[in-house]
C-alpha cells in the first residue's frame, strides 16, 4: 500500500478549472465513497481536502489505484480526463506528508499564513472520520494539524494574517481610493462576507449592503456592523447604488450577469463600479468586464495585491519549514514503527506464556515458599524476560526507522515462529 495525494490547486490551474472542481466535491465524495465499498477493497484509506482553491484527495492504496481516482475526479467534475491530468499533481511517501504539514502550516496557501487552512484541513479529518480515514490517514492529518498549530504558536507567519476578504478590500481601496464614502454592496453572507465588513469597517466604510438569498443572514450581518439588508431580488438595484461589489457566495453558479450589470449601469452612467468576485465558483460572469466603467477581479488576480505584511511573514518561512520537516519525519517514524510493533507484541506474548508455565511448574516443585517469596520468583521471570527483549526491541525499531523494517520483522518471526 502507498501513501499518495492527488490535487488540484492554484499552483496549477486557473480559477476557472478550480470552480467546477470545487462545485462537484459532494458528488466527488459520494464517488469515493463507491469505490471504498468496491469487492476487492483496494482503496483502504481516503480523505477529501476541498477548498476554494484546492482539491486533494489522499489516500492509502496500490499505485494501480491512481488512474481510477484520476477518472473519478473527472467523471464527477465534467473535466475531460486530458484537462485533469494537466493540472493535477501527485505526492507519494515522505512528499505526500511533506506537503500535506505545508498545507496546514499556511506555506502552499494563496495567501502566505492565511489564517483559515488550518480550520479546513481540521474540517476534512473531522469528516472523513464518519467514512474514509482509517488509522494511518488520521493519524497523518492529526500530525499536519499539530504541524499548523506549532506553526502559528511558534513562529509570526500567522501574525498580521490577510485573508482572501482583507485583500480584497485592499484592492478595492486601490481601486477607488479613500474607502469612507463608497458604498460597498457585499454579495453573500458567509464567512468571507463578514471578513469583508470587517475590513471596510476598519477603513472607515460607512456605506455598506448586504446582499444574499435568505433574508435572515443578510440582516444579522447587517445588523452586526450596522449595514442594510437586501434580498436578490433586489440586485439591480443594489447594483446601481453600488461603487464596489464584493462578492463571496457558495452559490454553484454565476449570479451577476452582464444583462443585470448592464441594466444597473443605465441608472448610473457616469459612475464606475469594481466588481471583485472571491468566490469559487465565481459569482459574477467575466464578461461583466467588458462593460464600459465597470472593472472586474476574480480571486486568481488578488496574489498580485498582497499587503506589505507578506514581507515580514516571508522571513518566517525557514522556521516553519524546519517545523514542518520535524513532524513529517516524525510522522515517518511512527509509520516506520507500526510495521514492527505487530511482531513486537507477538513476541512478548509468546515470552510471557513461556514465563508464566515456566514460573507455574517451578512453584510446583517448590511447595514451601511463602506467597511473599512465590511472588519474588514470578518478579524475577518477568525481569528477565523484559531484559532479554529489551535489546531486540529497541533495535527493531531503529531498523524500522532506516527503512528495514519488512526485513527484521520476517527474520524474527521466523526465528521464533511467530507465524505457527
Amino acid at each position: 500500500m502507498t501513501l499518495f495525494c492527488l490535487g488540484i490547486s492554484h499552483h496549477t490551474a486557473p480559477v476557472e478549472i478550480r470552480e467546477r472542481l470545487n462545485a462537484s466535491s459532494a458528488a466527488l465524495q459520494n464517488e469515493l465513497n463507491h469505490v471504498s465499498q468496491r469487492a476487492d477493497q483496494s482503496l483502504k484509506e481516503f480523505v477529501i481536502l476541498s477548498t476554494c482553491n484546492r482539491l486533494e484527495v489522499y489516500a492509502l492504496a496500490p499505485m494501480e489505484s491512481v488512474p481510477v481516482l484520476v477518472k473519478i475526479i473527472a467523471e464527477t467534475s465534467g473535466l475531460p480526463l486530458v484537462e485533469v491530468t494537466t493540472y493535477l499533481y501527485q505526492h507519494s511517501e515522505r512528499e505526500a506528508i511533506l506537503h500535506l504539514c505545508r498545507v496546514a502550516g499556511g506555506l502552499d496557501s494563496m495567501i502566505l499564513g492565511e489564517p483559515q487552512i488550518l480550520g479546513q484541513v481540521t474540517e476534512a479529518y473531522e469528516a472523513a472520520l464518519q467514512h474514509g480515514a482509517g488509522p494511518i490517514l488520521s493519524a497523518l492529518f492529526r500530525a499536519a494539524i499539530h504541524a499548523g498549530k506549532r506553526a502559528r504558536l511558534e513562529t509570526a507567519i500567522g501574525r498580521n494574517p490577510s485573508t482572501v476578504s482583507s485583500v480584497a478590500v485592499k484592492l478595492a481601496e486601490k481601486s477607488v481610493g479613500d474607502l469612507t464614502s463608497a458604498h460597498v454592496l457585499i454579495v453573500g453572507a458567509g464567512e468571507m462576507a463578514e471578513l469583508a465588513v470587517e475590513a471596510l469597517r476598519s477603513r472607515g466604510t460607512s456605506e455598506i449592503t448586504v446582499l444574499n438569498r435568505t433574508p435572515d443572514r443578510a440582516a444579522q450581518l447587517a445588523q452586526r456592523w450596522g449595514g442594510r439588508a437586501l434580498t436578490f431580488e433586489q440586485t439591480t438595484s443594489a447594483l446601481a447604488a453600488a461603487d464596489i461589489v464584493i462578492t463571496s457566495t457558495d452559490a454553484p453558479h454565476v449570479l451577476i450577469t452582464p444583462d443585470v450589470t448592464q441594466t444597473a449601469l443605465a441608472q448610473r452612467p457616469e459612475r464606475p463600479l469594481v466588481f471583485i468576485d472571491i468566490a469559487v465558483p465565481r459569482d459574477v460572469d467575466p464578461d461583466v468586464g467588458r462593460l464600459p466603467n465597470v472593472s472586474y477581479y476574480d480571486i486568481d488576480d488578488l496574489e498580485t495585491h498582497l499587503n506589505g505584511a507578506v514581507a515580514q511573514r516571508e522571513r518566517e518561512i525557514p522556521k516553519v519549514e524546519a517545523i514542518v520537516a520535524e513532524e513529517t519525519e516524525k510522522f515517518r517514524d511512527w509509520l516506520r514503527e507500526r510495521e514492527v510493533m505487530p511482531v513486537i507484541a507477538d513476541l512478548r506474548r509468546l515470552a510471557d506464556t513461556i514465563r508464566r508455565a515456566e514460573v507455574e511448574k517451578t512453584l510446583q516443585h517448590l511447595p514451601q515458599l511463602s506467597e511473599a517469596e512465590q511472588r519474588q520468583v514470578e518478579a524475577l521471570a518477568e525481569a528477565l524476560v523484559n531484559k532479554l527483549l529489551h535489546a531486540p526491541t529497541q533495535r527493531l525499531k531503529a531498523e524500522a526507522e532506516n527503512g528495514h523494517a519488512a526485513e527484521y520483522a520476517a527474520a524474527v518471526r521466523h526465528l521464533f515462529g511467530l507465524d505457527k
